[in-house]
């Protein structure tokens, strides 16, 4: 099949049809893009696919308080601090800017969490609190480490083990440790990732959402495909469409042999006819992310290319098959997709597949647990990852096929159903 600009239309209408504010109420003129382009036709397809979105329950979010206590007394641990990312939205639902000043919170092994701000923010700040009541404030020629140390002091003593997650700040710790010369000070990623590595159903729906607005939008874009096409023509047409799905999201490309590069490059790129055409993205639905990568050619693929393709394909395929076996660890699934890649040519260990085969995927779009050598952690229920083989040949070009998928009670489930071929991306 030869890729062109209508190439995707009918793949791109099954798409349920609602007018879009993109165009005018004549539909006289179309409105252009930021890079002066009008949009796809197949933009006018789109509606809002987020209706039947349903966040996260309180009840869920006490849940998740209640088993990080459970695996805090497990570890040790008396009290977890966290600042404004990730964990403090996924058991707090609290969300804040990160600055010089500290914003925090501290959830002890038993009781409810308590957290830290400057005086002038406490208001703002107690209107996104919603778990727990107490804040502790500091004024801005004082110490917040001392504030920790006070809410410390009274929820468990002089004394104890405080958890910090690897993504809080270096000074945040450091300051704390001057400040609690008794603590012991522990890496917390066994209570967040133990808990966040495992998703619950709401969890999966909101990830199942998330990719199916991508792959709507991946068909926009496919569709809108021409020669001279800039990267950011690409990326514009890819927003555009998340927007107006209903999700904040984008999808990245690089042409030819940029392809090569696993993460593209910084060189500018145009379009032409035989290209083939990488692209990686997603977009987030109520916290929660899809990623999904799509490799074709714009015109005809060459016997190289699908060979290349194909082989990647199999890899994909041999990782998702072992994952159906019970006890799997993580690193035998990167053994077997690199075993397909190497034993077909383009071995050997890394030098074409020269990246993991996948990681963890959640709130975060990079997240616990990776596909990766010397990560013997069996597959469990909840557990969600990329499964992205890609072989990559410098000054040629370079093929990845990208799938998320999750591990239910009778073994992986896709979220995105694979690439059938290298012109059958959907």
């Amino acid at each position: 099949m030869k890729f062109t600009r209508r190439s995707f239309v009918k793949a791109a209408s099954l798409v349920p049809a609602l007018s879009f504010t993109y165009f005018s109420c004549n539909d006289e003129s179309k409105i252009q893009s930021p890079v002066g382009e009008p949009l796809p036709d197949s933009m006018s397809n789109l509606k809002n696919m987020t209706a039947d979105v349903i966040p996260i329950s309180r009840e869920e979010r006490l849940g998740r308080i209640e088993k990080a206590q459970m695996l805090m007394n497990q570890e040790k641990i008396d009290a977890l601090f966290l600042e404004p990312g990730t964990s403090m939205k996924y058991f707090l639902d609290f969300d804040f800017f990160l600055s010089e000043r500290m914003v925090a919170a501290i959830i002890p092994a038993k009781g409810e969490p308590v957290y830290i701000c400057p005086k002038f923010e406490e208001d703002k700040v107690g209107e996104l609190v919603k778990f727990g009541n107490e804040i502790r404030t500091w004024q801005e020629h004082e110490s917040p480490y001392e504030v920790v140390k006070g809410i410390l002091n009274d929820l468990i003593g002089s004394t104890g083990a405080l958890g910090i997650e690897e993504r809080c700040r270096f000074f945040l710790y450091d300051g704390i440790k001057n400040q609690l010369s008794n603590f012991r000070f522990v890496l917390a990623d066994n209570v967040t990732a133990g808990c966040r590595m495992y998703k619950s159903k709401a969890e999966i729906a909101l990830m199942q959402k998330a990719n199916d607005i991508t792959i709507a939008a991946y068909k926009v874009v496919f569709d809108s495909l021409k020669v001279g096409m800039t990267q950011e023509e690409f990326r514009t047409i890819a927003s555009q469409a998340h927007q107006s799905l209903g999700a904040s999201g984008s999808i990245g490309a690089n042409f030819g042999e940029w392809t090569a590069f696993p993460h593209g490059s910084s060189k500018p790129q145009k379009l032409k006819e035989g290209d083939i055409v990488l692209a990686d993205g997603g977009c987030t639905i109520e916290g929660y992310k899809s990623d999904i990568s799509r490799t074709i050619v714009f015109g005809t693929p060459t016997e190289r290319q699908k060979q290349v393709w194909d082989l990647a394909k199999v890899a994909q395929e041999a990782a998702f098959e072992l994952a159906k076996k019970q006890g799997t660890t993580c690193e035998e699934l990167d053994s077997a997709a690199r075993k397909v890649i190497s034993d077909g040519g383009f071995g050997p260990d890394y030098k074409y597949f020269s990246h993991r085969l996948g990681h963890g995927i959640g709130m975060d779009g990079h997240e616990w647990t990776n596909l990766v050598r010397g990560n013997k952690t069996p597959l469990q229920k909840g557990m969600c990852f990329s499964n992205e083989p890609g072989i990559y040949i410098i000054g040629e070009f370079g093929v990845r096929v990208e799938d998320c998928m999750y591990i239910s009670e009778n073994g992986p489930v896709y979220f995105s159903s694979p690439a059938q071929s290298i012109d059958k991306p959907f």
